[in-house]
């Protein structure tokens, strides 16, 4: 069984790496050093809001008055730990 990710870890980018909306495009993206990833869905509201103020706790709290009805509370934990474990955010 894997262990849940930790809900009170206070998620902020790498210092290398930039979150920035592409206007043209209508989705947001991540900068790193020599690579862009593209980010669908509600990706990038959930990345915007790891300043390292709030905890995935508080995050998920937030997202879940933003957006009803949506699986945030088993969706975003995960997400946030997969973003950890690629370097992207501490």
């Amino acid at each position: 069984m894997r262990a849940a990710p930790e809900t009170d870890w206070r998620p902020a980018l790498a210092p290398v790496i930039v979150l920035r909306h592409d206007r043209l495009r209508g989705t947001d993206l991540l900068v790193l050093p020599e690579r862009v990833v593209v980010l669908t869905g509600k990706a990038g509201a959930v990345v915007g809001l790891c300043d390292g103020t709030r905890s995935v706790r508080g995050i998920v709290d937030e997202l879940a008055e933003r957006f009803p009805g949506a699986p945030v509370a088993t969706d975003v934990p995960s997400f946030l730990d997969r973003l950890r474990k690629e370097g992207w955010l501490r």
